[in-house]
């Protein structure tokens, strides 16, 4: 098994390809070891390695956060945990749990077609890109003209993150529907 690392805006972040799907639908973000050993098995690997304070499951890829450590030490521990999850076939996450919904949504029913459009605005053009540099964005709510959306994986923190909300997302809703004045992180 070959697994490619890939760099990602997000200097605290490395990027994980172990060449094989991951996540079959959605995403999962962890960053406590308690929930992590509550969700999946190589998560819970994950953060036994000293220094990983995020791990972030996407379609294709896993993200790992650092707090402390340099990635030339860390890296061939984190190689090795995932190199021997997908080895033994063990499932990613455990009996009953999966990707969090849609349920904390917010937003007033007279507001669902404006927030059709930005989700699907967020869906097909912001969502692949993102995902890209290792991580994932989802919308969260949408009040008095300012959206809200939900940062994980290596945008979780990440220096240019701001700068994405501000100058990426924000013209790009703000150009296809007049109603968004602001972009902020939940």
């Amino acid at each position: 098994m070959f697994i490619q690392t890939e760099a990602t805006p997000n200097p605290a972040t490395l990027k994980f390809l172990p060449g094989r799907p991951v996540l079959e639908t959605g995403t999962l973000d962890l960053r406590d070891p308690a929930e992590a050993a509550k969700s999946s098995p190589l998560a819970e690997r994950l953060f036994a390695i000293e220094g990983v304070d995020g791990v972030f499951f996407g379609s294709d890829f896993i993200t790992v956060s650092k707090s402390a450590g340099e990635w030339p030490q860390l890296k061939p521990a984190i190689l090795g945990a995932i190199m021997e999850h997908f080895m033994s076939g063990a499932p990613l996450l455990n009996a009953g749990e999966e990707e969090t919904g849609a349920a904390d949504e917010f937003f007033e029913t007279a507001d669902e077609e404006i927030v059709t459009t930005i989700k699907d605005l967020i869906e097909t053009r912001v969502r692949p890109a993102v995902a890209n540099d290792g991580g994932d964005i989802t919308f969260k709510g949408f009040k008095e003209g300012i959206v809200y959306l939900h940062m994980k994986g290596a945008c979780s923190g990440c220096p240019s993150s701001t700068a994405t909300l501000r100058h990426g997302i924000q013209n790009l809703l703000r150009h296809y529907v007049p109603e968004v004045v602001e972009v902020r992180p939940v």
